[in-house]
């Protein structure tokens, strides 16, 4: 380190104290490098042969000082600064104003260009890492996996969690790996930002590189206040990257990149550019030029925004005089939990364009969803946009960002979590109130379903929602008042000890209720809190609820609710109707959705007496149900409309079950008025029409397009999601459907449905042979109609294939999903291995040339015309021959045969010529191994497949045979408990006539539980 690199010397720009007149040799050095040339001074013009021979090697040292920059200066370069360099550093290896290298100088003497290359963070090239010292240090070193929010925050600080990506290289490179030199596996982490992974102990060689992670606030007191606060580039290698080099626009070579340690490209964590990792692609100005911040600059919060401000050092003599009243002042009016937030304050920058986001997320909804979506969201955004609200709430982040105009918040969880930011802005009283989106995890989410957002979370890119978060419509939604007083005019003796004087919550967004849905709900809450270990898995959770409403149904304890209400309307007292009903349930409901996405209002319009319900009317519906009508609800029914009103008086003479929101009590006996509080600003996801795949942007929308269907199985899906071409070519052809060019999926949907109606099932029509221009392919043809969970797919992004919420399918039009084939996803295809083409088609195709692969079937169902002997195969549900190896093994109860025999390539929908299937037989024998393996691996088709001499479902013979646990998972894998034999028994009609009471009380309590849930297909994924 004496002296500067040779391949570096040539681009240091002249001291300020000599120049190059005089000097030749110099000046045409400089001059082949391109530098800017000193004010004055001129070429020397008679270059001789030496000269030019100098020239060339110049310039070839340029290249290579470029190359030893992109290795070197790049991936060890500290993050980007938000303020002029200072003196004497190369600016190459920071941040700094756009300019050329010769605009800047600095002494061209060994010492400063060692001291320079030490501020830039370079002297980590001539030390070794220590691997012992690293592990010793590892149980030392705090690993943050939260941002930090503190007056000692660190300055890019990475934001850790653990991965288990085996297939990503440690970011250190091999020489500074501390896993290398032990040469033996250790943990790794990923940090959420940058998207860099490192193994635990390798954090400290991060370190020591200096590499940082893009800097999500800056510090305040900057020397030079006139200069113009920008956001530069974060800059990471990649070994791995999508999409296109935004240079040359040639893919990254991706073909073994999974296990390729070359470097393929430099993207920057911001904006998410990237370029070959090659001179030619990644030009030295990218260094300097501001970031865009990418697609979502408009909902990003500018790390510039973002201050940290010290605490402030009074001088002695006034901090004497003033020490002790401070003191007291901080703590009489600061509370403690303020001190968190104090170091760090939001300045925004006037954009009337932007709509910042504030993203609160709910870890403990929807499964790991919420952690998962945490770390998501830190890539797209700054870190200190995005709020975990196990970490102290959404409070003092609004707080601190009340003054950002324009602001919008995110809310992922439930529509509790979406309550519970309302309630906090109500407090801090925002003028005006930021409009809040939702992200719906988990199920329910009546107000998600409301606000076109969904019932649940699938696997939409998250780039998607923040384009529909920024682009949706304001709107308002009613929240409403509820006032508790006691009843004066009820005994005190007769009052229950075990309700309380007030509800969980004194506003509703979504609707209240008393009666039956309400103490089945209590009686879960409660038996969860004092049994939580008991409720620790969602099959038993359901296996208690189903219990609770069929004991209380069976019980009539909300039979007799008309008599202990009293219910006063707009002045309009509604009590003789109420008792004439004698409903079980009454709801105040303010959204249309209620109970995981039904609609108990209706459309009335065929009645005068009243409107359609809104959110935003200032209006309340109150609706009561009977059992029937509740049980109605599940398929499409409505309850009994009984008011619209802006105001209710509602009375109870005894303690009633109650909720709010889904929040449960028992209320003692009250007088509760309900009044308008306020409307909240909401987010409602629109239909966006900003791309057509399909067409020209020039062009007009046509007035019908003609789109081929295909569908796809759900483990090719999984498999093969990240491959678009594979999975085109996996997809099996439905069949082409003609709509108007500005149709949406709904229409679609519709259009499709008549065309599986249209289509005739012939299981030995297996084959399809598609002529594509010059050639053919033989794809398989689907024989069935769609199952009933079947979905859209999002076939235009660049990565991979996403399915779209059926909730969501009025918001997409078909142009905007598809470009060139429309493609669904049907969960209950599976696949099977290709047996051959049927004897009575020989000459339908030529399999002879045809590779043996993987086809699709479907099992026949009781709808499809039974196949002649002539035409049966062992594909396809088909009839086979008694010695099948599949239907042997399940008779002899040899698991392991059984499933070497289906994973060779057997057809699990496979029947003898009883038309029993395999399940039937594998409950014969009593086999809870194969029974639990055929549920887990065939379609849900043979849970109801019958048998052709009783008409007997496997559920018919397992309560026969007193099969309690094969009893239980086929009942929880969906089978129909009120499907009858050709004797007119249901399998609890079976329990019975074999003696066992237990059976036949649990088979109508799940029997009862299927008539008035309906399983809710939009669970996220």
């Amino acid at each position: 380190m004496a002296e500067a690199p040779r391949s570096w010397r040539g681009c240091m720009p002249a001291r300020e104290d000599e120049g190059t007149q005089g000097n030749p040799q110099r000046a045409a050095r400089e001059g082949s490098l391109g530098l800017m040339q000193p004010a004055g001074l001129q070429l020397h013009q008679d270059l001789d042969p030496q000269l030019d021979e100098m020239r060339g090697a110049r310039m070839a040292a340029r290249a290579e000082m470029e190359e030893q920059f992109l290795n070197l200066a790049i991936r060890k370069q500290v993050s980007y600064r938000l303020h002029l360099p200072h003196k004497g550093v190369l600016p190459f290896l920071q941040g700094s104003q756009p300019s050329r290298w010769g605009s800047r100088r600095i002494k061209h003497r060994p010492a400063v260009y060692k001291k320079a290359i030490a501020k830039s963070g370079l002297q980590h090239m001539v030390a070794q890492p220590n691997p012992t010292l690293a592990l010793r240090s590892e149980s030392e070193r705090q690993i943050r996996s939260t941002v930090d929010w503190s007056e000692t925050a660190i300055y890019g600080e990475h934001i850790w969690f653990e991965t288990s990506g085996s297939g990503d290289f440690c970011y250190v490179g091999e020489q500074n790996c501390v896993a290398k030199m032990l040469q033996k596996p250790l943990t790794r982490r990923k940090c959420a930002a940058c998207k860099i992974v490192v193994h635990t102990p390798c954090i400290e060689q991060l370190e020591k590189i200096n590499f940082r992670c893009k800097p999500s606030f800056r510090e305040s007191g900057s020397r030079n206040v006139r200069e113009p606060i920008v956001v530069r580039h974060h800059w990471v290698h990649r070994r791995r990257q999508e999409g296109k080099c935004r240079q040359c626009g040639k893919g990254f070579q991706q073909k073994f990149a999974f296990h390729s340690k070359e470097i393929v490209a430099i993207s920057c964590s911001w904006c998410k550019q990237a370029y070959h990792s090659k001179v030619s692609c990644f030009m030295l100005q990218c260094i300097e030029e501001p970031c865009s911040l990418g697609a979502h600059a408009a909902v990003v919060v500018p790390p510039t925004w973002i201050l940290r401000v010290r605490r402030p050092q009074n001088p002695l003599k006034s901090s004497k005089k003033k020490k002790r009243t401070s003191f007291k002042r901080k703590s009489s009016k600061k509370g403690a939990e303020e001190g968190r937030w104090k170091p760090f304050v939001i300045k925004p920058t006037p954009a009337p364009l932007m709509k910042p986001l504030l993203v609160f997320v709910n870890p403990k909804s929807g499964g790991n969803q919420g952690a998962k979506i945490i770390q998501s969201f830190m890539w797209y955004l700054n870190p200190r946009q995005v709020f975990d609200l196990n970490q102290g709430g959404p409070k003092e982040a609004l707080e601190m960002y009340r003054k950002v105009h324009n602001l919008r918040i995110l809310a992922c969880g439930g529509d509790g979590t979406v309550g519970w930011i309302l309630s906090i802005l109500d407090q801090l009283r925002l003028n005006p109130p930021p409009p809040v989106a939702i992200l719906p995890l988990g199920t329910g989410n009546d107000l998600a379903r409301t606000l076109n957002w969904g019932g649940g979370y699938t696997d939409e890119p998250l780039s998607k929602i923040l384009s529909h978060v920024e682009e949706g419509n304001i709107v308002q939604l009613d929240r409403w008042n509820l006032q508790v007083e006691p009843n004066s005019e009820v005994n005190p003796e007769e009052k229950d000890e075990t309700a309380t004087d007030k509800l969980p919550l004194d506003v509703f967004n979504n609707y209240f209720s008393l009666g039956f849905d309400a103490r089945v709900t209590l009686e879960f809450h409660e038996s969860r809190e004092a049994n939580p270990e008991k409720f620790n898995s969602r099959f038993r959770n359901k296996m208690f609820y189903a219990g609770t409403a069929f004991s209380d149904f069976l019980t009539g304890s909300s039979k007799d609710l008309a008599k202990h209400v009293k219910v006063v309307c707009d002045g309009t007292d509604l009590t003789p109707k109420i008792q004439d009903l004698k409903p079980q349930c009454l709801v105040f409901l303010n959204i249309p959705r209620y109970c995981a996405g039904t609609m108990p209002w209706g459309n009335p319009g065929e009645h005068h007496d009243f409107e359609p319900q809104r959110h935003d009317d200032g209006c309340i519906e109150v609706i009561g149900f009977t059992m029937t009508s509740l049980a109605a609800l599940q398929v499409g029914g409505h309850g009994e409309r009984l008011h619209q009103c802006r105001e209710v008086m509602l009375t109870t003479t005894k303690a009633i079950p109650m909720q709010v929101d889904g929040e449960p009590c028992k209320l003692a006996a009250s007088s509760i008025h309900i009044s308008l509080r306020n409307q909240a600003n909401m987010v409602q996801k629109t239909k966006r029409r900003n791309s057509m795949p399909l067409l020209n942007d020039q062009q007009p929308v046509p007035e019908r397009l003609r789109i081929q269907v295909n569908r796809i199985s759900m483990h090719d899906y999984e498999a093969l999601h990240y491959d678009k071409e594979k999975l085109k070519e996996a997809s099996v052809p439905l069949g082409i459907i003609v709509v108007p060019g500005d149709s949406d999926l709904e229409v679609c949907r519709t259009h499709i449905e008549r065309l599986q109606e249209d289509f005739l099932p012939c299981p030995s029509l297996q084959c399809l042979l598609l002529q594509e221009g010059d050639g053919a392919r033989l794809k398989t043809l689907s024989s069935q109609k769609l199952s009933l969970r079947w979905c859209f797919l999002d076939s235009t992004t660049a990565d991979r294939f996403y399915r779209i919420d059926r909730a969501q399918e009025h918001l997409n039009y078909v142009t905007e999903i598809s470009q060139d084939d429309l493609f669904v996803l049907d969960p209950e295809l599976v696949i099977t291995q290709t047996v051959g083409t049927s004897p009575a088609m020989p000459d339908l195709v030529d399999t002879s040339s045809t590779p043996a692969g993987h086809h699709f079937a479907f099992p026949s169902s009781s709808s499809s015309p039974p196949s002649s002997p002539a035409l049966s195969s062992e594909a396809g549900g088909c009839p086979c021959r008694e010695d099948n190896p599949l239907i042997a093994a399940a008779k002899s109860n040899d698991f392991q045969k059984f499933r070497e025999v289906h994973q060779a390539g057997g057809d699990l929908m496979m029947r003898d010529s009883s038309g029993q299937t395999v399940l039937h037989h594998a409950v014969k024998s009593g086999s809870k191994e194969i029974v639990k393996y055929v549920i887990e691996n065939a379609p849900a088709e043979i849970l109801d497949a019958t048998e052709e001499e009783n008409g007997e479902t496997s559920l018919h013979q397992a309560a026969a045979l007193r099969q309690r646990t094969i009893c239980h998972y086929i009942v929880e894998a969906g089978a129909s408990l009120m499907k009858t034999d050709l004797q007119g028994d249901t399998p609890k009609h079976r329990a019975e006539k074999a003696n066992d009471p237990d059976l036949a009380a649990y088979l109508e309590n799940r029997q009862h539980y299927q008539m008035i849930q309906r399983e809710d297909q939009e669970t996220a994924v």
